[in-house]
């Protein structure tokens, strides 16, 4: 099926904004436009339930219903269950406090492996555990490619290896990681996975029944909604990790990784991100009962208008002889965040392509490791293009012609 572009974009109010007219958004790694069901619902919360929920009242009781729906409808979505999802106020966030749950769970001389392809919210928190007599190892990347090797993990692998963290795709070299085969890898180890899904949920929530990572996180600001991280933990290894939420609801499974005040709203709008993923999927098909199932359809009808979109800027980079395209030229393989390292400061083509209505961004997006081990200068930054399903093709010619004119 062919993504009827008119119709997405019909469902974001960006695109009808006058302050936006003319602008061509370029910086979808670092944040979605927000789907008209997500500001709706959001709209609606605040101006119709903003009490406390879970009362006897009425405005309470359906606060604290729309609540509820935004968790079965993404765990529905995803096919986990209901109470193995997780909000939090960012991803960052909610591996902070994934990080505290295992540094009590674990024992010094218990083994992390964590990557240098890494955005730093998924390396950093467990590399600090170090401090408390965890041993961190690294899974290093390919200095020239940016590549994860597989077999370079499973040298990294033995009975002291207790959890791995790795990304569905990294947010500079956006490889699409074979998350599957590397999950099953590490359970054959004996080991849980946590994967940072933050770059590639953007392109179609996961099927984690398919890859039974134990931890899969996301930011649903970057999948059109409120600025929230979801995190799911599989019902085994949450169950296992202490609690770091109050004491008394220590036997709510959706409670135990959320030691602030969960922000009711945005929670509840989270909702109309399933809204908009079903109405999609109503638009273009029709037969599928199960909301994987529509997941798998929406997730296709995205990536392949996204690739088709995405080869012509690897080629144009591949063919420039004063850009280096960092990850694979095969928009087969990559998510559509597209990043080169150039002789001139990043920042500096970012804002003339400003100037021309290209929104994009130069720096190193938290991505200090991987640049520096593909022997880039973090300083310096790199040129980051990214977009998403929304984009249009003249979009994407009209940010090939401004970088004709800008490097």
């Amino acid at each position: 099926m062919q993504l009827d572009i008119n119709y997405v974009r019909g469902q974001f109010p960006a695109f009808s904004e006058p302050t936006l007219n003319n602008q061509a958004f370029f910086e979808n790694a670092g944040g979605s436009y927000t789907c008209k069901p997500v500001i709706d619902r959001l709209v609606r919360f605040y101006h119709q339930r903003k009490v406390q929920p879970y009362g006897p009242s009425d405005p309470s009781r359906l606060g604290g219903e729309e609540m509820d729906e935004a968790r079965r409808k993404l765990a529905a979505w995803m096919g986990v269950a209901q109470d193995e999802v997780s909000f939090g106020p960012s991803t960052t966030q909610n591996t902070y406090v994934l990080a505290q749950a295992f540094k009590q769970y674990l024992n010094p001389g218990d083994v992390i492996i964590v990557t240098n392809q890494d955005h730093e919210a998924n390396t950093g928190p467990w590399r600090r555990l170090a401090d408390a007599g965890i041993t961190i190892r690294e899974w290093q990347v390919d200095p020239k490619t940016g590549h994860l090797d597989i077999e370079q993990l499973s040298n990294l692998l033995d009975q002291t290896v207790k959890l791995v963290c790795f990304p569905h795709c990294s947010n500079i070299v956006a490889e699409i990681n074979p998350v599957a085969e590397i999950v099953s890898i590490i359970h054959e180890a004996g080991a849980y996975a946590c994967v940072d899904g933050v770059s590639y949920a953007p392109h179609g929530l996961p099927n984690l029944t398919r890859l039974n990572a134990d931890i899969y996180l996301f930011s649903s600001y970057k999948t059109y909604g409120p600025h929230q991280g979801i995190m799911v933990i599989r019902r085994d290894l949450a169950e296992k990790l202490p609690n770091q939420g109050h004491y008394f609801n220590d036997g709510h499974l959706d409670k135990h990784f959320t030691p602030a005040g969960p922000d009711h709203a945005q929670i509840a709008a989270s909702a109309g991100m399933i809204d908009y993923f079903d109405a999609l999927y109503q638009h273009h098909a029709s037969g599928h009962d199960s909301p994987v199932d529509r997941g798998d359809v929406v997730h296709d009808l995205m990536r392949n208008h996204e690739q088709l979109l995405l080869q012509p800027l690897l080629d144009y980079f591949s063919a420039h002889n004063q850009a280096r395209l960092l990850g694979p030229a095969d928009a087969a393989i990559r998510a559509p965040t597209v990043t080169v390292a150039l002789p001139e400061p990043a920042a500096a083509i970012a804002a003339r392509l400003a100037n021309q209505g290209i929104m994009a961004a130069g720096g190193d997006f938290y991505g200090v490791r991987v640049i520096q081990a593909m022997d880039e200068d973090p300083t310096h930054g790199v040129l980051r293009m990214s977009f998403v399903h929304y984009t249009s093709k003249e979009e994407v010619n009209k940010l090939i012609h401004a970088l004709d004119r800008e490097i």
